[in-house]
């Protein structure tokens, strides 16, 4: 699908056949494929999920900080001219998904609930990033050339805010695009001003699908074999937007 919606891929670096995709963490920065604009080409490879900050020295601290960049918030990437993104902001990728993962907390549950988000009408989505390039030392002493990426946010809509909820980066959701805002993030001639006019747009709630899921936070399979993004039944959960669950009556007799 990633072909049909790109035809003009000239460089396929990869095979989108993969193993259990249900649920792909940036912790471990793991390899994933992104579609990348590298001079006039539109290339299909592999990279690391989490952009390395190559620019620090000491190798401890330089994971710490990387472990921060696996998202990256689009109001940074024109306004702060000092920033890391800002020095990126030509190395236009997309990230080719099914659906995105957002945790809801609800009052007095001990945990967040899970839910599976996606694009209607769509069986895959692009979610726009920013990606670098650099030189490392390969195991043999070789001269590598290794890729890293981190995925753009920009604040929720209303489905989004009332999902995502709690937490550090709470209301905050992917920069969710049209099909057609997809293809333009990776035209060959794209401005400052072109991208300031895609960081301005809000994908409105109605475009988009969800429904609660069973846990994806550790190994804990599924009690009914299913998928990590099928649907999950919670007993008295309330709905989108009242963070309150019902109160159970108690009888006095």
């Amino acid at each position: 699908m990633t072909k049909e919606a790109f035809p003009k891929i000239k460089d396929q670096r990869v095979s989108l056949e993969s193993g259990d995709q249900d649920h792909v963490l940036s912790f471990g920065f793991p390899e994933f494929p992104i579609i990348s604009r590298q001079g006039g080409d539109l290339i299909l490879s592999h990279m690391e999920w989490s952009v390395d900050p190559t620019y620090e020295k000491d190798p401890i601290m330089r994971k710490k900080k990387r472990i921060k960049m696996a998202d990256m918030q689009s109001e940074r990437v024109l306004g702060d001219t000092r920033s890391y993104w800002y020095r990126l902001r030509k190395n236009r990728c997309l990230i080719p998904v099914s659906g995105t993962y957002e945790h809801r907390a609800i009052t007095g549950w001990p945990n967040k609930v899970p839910y599976y988000i996606w694009a209607k009408d769509r069986a895959i989505q692009f979610l726009p990033g920013l990606y670098q390039l650099y030189e490392s030392i390969g195991p043999n002493g070789e001269k590598i050339q290794l890729g890293s990426f981190g995925m753009l946010t920009r604040t929720a809509n209303e489905v989004m805010a009332n999902i995502h909820n709690d937490g550090e980066f709470k209301h905050r959701m992917p920069l969710f695009l049209t099909p057609e805002l997809e293809q333009f993030w990776l035209s060959e001639h794209f401005t400052d001003e072109d991208m300031k006019a895609v960081f301005d747009y809000q994908l409105p709630s109605k475009m988009l699908a969800f429904h609660p899921v069973f846990s994806v936070r550790g190994k804990k399979p599924r009690p009914d074999g299913k998928h990590k993004y099928e649907q999950w039944h919670y007993d008295n959960l309330p709905p989108l937007g009242n963070n309150e669950p019902p109160q159970t009556q108690t009888s006095l007799f």
